[in-house]
Parts: structure tokens; sequence; C-alpha cells
């Protein structure tokens, strides 16, 4: 019998070396054991025995071992090929003496030999291969590129990938990366890093946002929060009512009026909020009981209104709220705002926005981004519809978790997720 042994960073990862080499049929496996523990800087060492029962097999073995070694460096999977140009990258980072964090390699510095000319070639060097890693990662991703007229450059493929995944309508990429195709100078083609910085540069130009104003002269300012049930307008309406009354330079006065009396637990929650920010409230059951209610809270800087939540299909809901806006004496000046949650995709949005369009959105608001990872349905809805966003919801604290749009948060959200820490 004659013994073979294969090696590999997993016993899978041996094991998977041994059927590349030979018929798998013929071996007869006899043990698995670790050679090399895993530690700091050093990856950990499996090996498999395996025995070839005849002289035959064996011969057979050594005869195709070489001339299957090119085919199998070809067909290998992206784990070996970074494997290989990581170990390369860490070779010239311990000659640069430039630390890479995912070795954490550390060693007592010494004085570097190295001219500072030279030093800086390396290192440019060590970017490059840092950036074909990148463009090899992407070459095994399942989704490939768009339809385009031309197609798209290997250092395109991470930034189409991450947009993509986002949940950003797929014409909407599409067109903004045959945009960036067009009109970004080839000198910054050089590596991924130049071309996510540029791509960001564009969605933010892309995003339309409604920045905060105030009251000025003696006006007031008319705000009614409409959307579907449980986006949680009443929360959003209370966190309006603290910053406006309490968080902003000049403490105003804030009014409330409650639409949504079909749920009673939302109104006991507004009037709780109202009872302990000190606010006047106004609860309207019939339509012609709304402009008496505005009346009433004319002495107010601010006007908050909540509505009843509906289904987007529910007419009869989203009627009556147009009945409100079309009987009052101040209806032009009611600034309408769709509230949204930012955990749906694209296609609801957009449904749900045409469902609500009869009450002439002129805001959206975004609810609940610390319960999703993709944001690009949000860029999505924004872009097709041009209409601003005005604010986002980040989470139930109130006044704490409500942050003026800004079209700098959303690219940071859809290229690297939300940071509440950034908000």
């Amino acid at each position: 019998m004659k013994i073979l042994t294969f090696t590999g960073k997993t016993p899978s990862e041996a094991l998977k070396k041994a059927k590349l080499d030979i018929n798998y049929s013929q071996m007869i496996h006899i043990d698995t054991k670790e050679i090399q523990k895993k530690s700091l800087g050093r990856e950990a060492v499996y090996e498999i025995i395996m025995g070839l029962e005849n002289d035959s097999a064996f011969n057979s073995y050594q005869n195709v071992k070489q001339t299957t070694k090119d085919e199998r460096s070809v067909t290998q999977k992206s784990t070996d090929v970074l494997f290989d140009i990581s170990s390369a990258a860490r070779q010239i980072s311990k000659i640069a003496d430039v630390k890479d964090p995912l070795y954490d390699y550390q060693e007592p510095k010494q004085q570097s030999l190295i001219e500072p000319k030279e030093l800086k070639e390396i290192k440019s060097e060590i970017s490059k291969l840092g950036d074909k890693i990148k463009i090899i990662q992407n070459m095994f991703w399942d989704e490939r590129a768009p339809n385009l007229e031309s197609q798209i450059p290997s250092e395109f493929a991470e930034i189409y990938r991450l947009a993509y995944q986002s949940g950003m309508n797929k014409e909407h990429v599409d067109t903004i990366m045959s945009m960036t195709l067009e009109h970004m100078p080839y000198k910054m083609r050089e590596n991924s890093s130049t071309v996510k910085r540029y791509f960001q540069t564009l969605l933010r130009k892309m995003v339309p946002v409604r920045l905060e104003s105030v009251p000025s002269g003696g006006s007031k300012k008319v705000i009614m929060l409409v959307g579907p049930t449980g986006v949680g307008k009443t929360t959003s309406v209370a966190k309006l009512a603290a910053r406006y009354s309490y968080l902003m330079e000049k403490k105003y006065k804030v009014g409330l009026v409650v639409l949504d009396t079909y749920r009673i637990g939302a109104v006991e929650q507004l009037m709780q909020y109202a009872r302990m920010m000190k606010l006047a409230i106004e609860t309207v059951v019939d339509p012609p009981e709304f402009a008496t209610a505005l009346d009433s809270l004319k002495h107010c800087d601010y006007i908050l209104i909540d509505t009843m939540g509906s289904s987007p299909y529910d007419r009869k809901k989203i009627e009556k709220i147009y009945e409100c806006l079309d009987g009052s004496d101040i209806k032009h000046s009611v600034d309408v705002v769709l509230v949204m949650p930012s955990s749906i995709k694209y296609e609801d949005l957009i449904a749900t926005y045409e469902n609500f369009s009869s009450l002439s959105i002129d805001t959206l608001m975004f609810t609940k981004l610390d319960e999703t990872r993709g944001f690009g349905n949000i860029f999505s809805l924004a872009y097709e519809t041009k209409k601003p966003i005005s604010y986002f919801s980040v989470g139930q604290e109130v006044p704490e978790d409500l942050v003026c749009a800004s079209s700098d948060f959303l690219v940071e959200c859809l290229l690297n997720g939300f940071n509440r820490g950034k908000a």
C-alpha cells in the first residue's frame, strides 16, 4: 500500500485536495490529525493520510499530478486565490514594516534599510494587491454585470454589487452605473476605492432632501403625517413635538391634532405625550371639526396632525383625510408628510406612495432605519418620485431617535450600513 498525505487549513480543505489529485474511490482514509495549532498570526494546519491499495493507482496518481496542477490553480475557488495573494502581501508588508490588521503581525521594529522612494513603491504595490483581492472576490459574485452597452470594468464590480444588494431598483442601478462609466475620469478608475468615492458623490447629488426650516414673521407651520398602519406616525409626531418645543435654539409653541380616533390606544398615547410636554391637543372625529381644531390652535407656531393609519389600498380612509384637507381654510399651508417604513421593498414603497399621492404629498419620512440592512429602496423611491426626504426615524426613543434628513447620511447607510453613532 502506498501512503499519501494532504494538508489544509481545515480537514475539509485537505480532503478537497485529495479528491482533486486522484480518483477518491481508489483511496482508503487512514487518519486525520491537526499538525499545527492555530495561534496569533499563524493558521491551523490539518493533515489527512490516505492509502492507495495497488501500484497502478499510485502510478496513475504520479502521472496526473503534474498535468492537473495548472488546471487546479485556475479552477480553485476564490479562497485559495485570495490566500496566495494575501500571503504575498504579508511578505511585502514585513519588508516594508507595514502592519496588516488581518494578520496582526507583530515583530520588533528594526531600522529600515529601504530608501523612502523604494518604500513608497512597495506601499503602492501593497495597495494594488489589496485592490486585486477585491476584484477576485467580485469575480465569484452570483449577480453578473448588467445588460449595459459597455461592459463593466472589474474595478466597478464591487460598487455595483453593493448598490444592487442594498435594495435599489435595478433600472436605477444600471442607469447610474452607465452615467458613472460615461463621465468618470479615467485617472480615477485605477482602483475600487476611488470608484466608490466617485459613486458616493454622485449618489449624494441625486437624493432630494428638504432642509428643516422654522416659522418666521408670525407665520405658523402645519404638518400632517399620513401613511400606512403601524409605521410609527404617532411616535414620530411626539418626536417632532419634542424637537420643536424643547430641542431647537428657540422653544416654539406646539399644538397637536389627532385624527386617529379609530385606535383608542393611539389617542391615549399622544395625549400622554401632550401632558408630559404641556402641549395643547385637539381631537377630530369628523372632517368639519378639523378647521375648528386648527383655529383653536392658531396661537401655536407648529401644529402637528396625527392621522389614522390606513392600508394603502383602503381608499375610504384616505378619502376621509382628503376631506379634512379640502374642507380647511388653510389647506394650502398644510405640509403633508408621507411616513413609510424603510424595512419594506421598493415595489411596496412605490405602491404606498401612489395610493397616498391623492393627498398631494410634500415630503417623505422614513422610520425603522434600525430594523433593516438595505437602504437602496429609500434612494430609489426619492429618485423616482422626486419628492424630498425631510426626516429619518432611527429607533423608538422620544425624542432622541429622530434625524434631519441629509443625502450624506442616506448614502452612508446605503453603501456602508446603518451606524447609530453617525446618526
